[in-house]
């Protein structure tokens, strides 16, 4: 199974593909120039239960930090990732 997570900057979303098939995406929207507010993340029916939020999130999250912004975690499944990944605490504006 190969994974792969895009940045699409004009749509404001991470997408996930499984073997070039989009599986989910992670949505933000951007209330300043220095912070992105993950307000939705969806996987979608066919690709639930095979862990593919937390490598979305990650990579959304990743990028974040190397553009040298921060987030803001609206989306539950994004304030999930956070609780259980602490090195991603300092990037989270509150």
């Amino acid at each position: 199974m190969s994974q792969e997570v895009t940045h699409n900057t004009d749509r404001k979303r991470f997408v996930i593909t499984v073997d070039g098939e989009t599986a989910g995406h992670a949505d933000y929207v951007t209330p300043s120039d220095d912070v992105r507010d993950f307000n939705h993340t969806v996987i979608n029916p066919d690709f639930r239960g095979k862990g593919l939020s937390s490598p979305l999130i990650k990579a959304a999250l990743d990028e974040t930090r190397e553009a040298g912004l921060k987030a803001v975690a609206s989306c539950s499944a994004v304030q999930h990732f956070v609780s259980k990944n602490p090195e991603y605490e300092d990037l989270i504006r509150r």
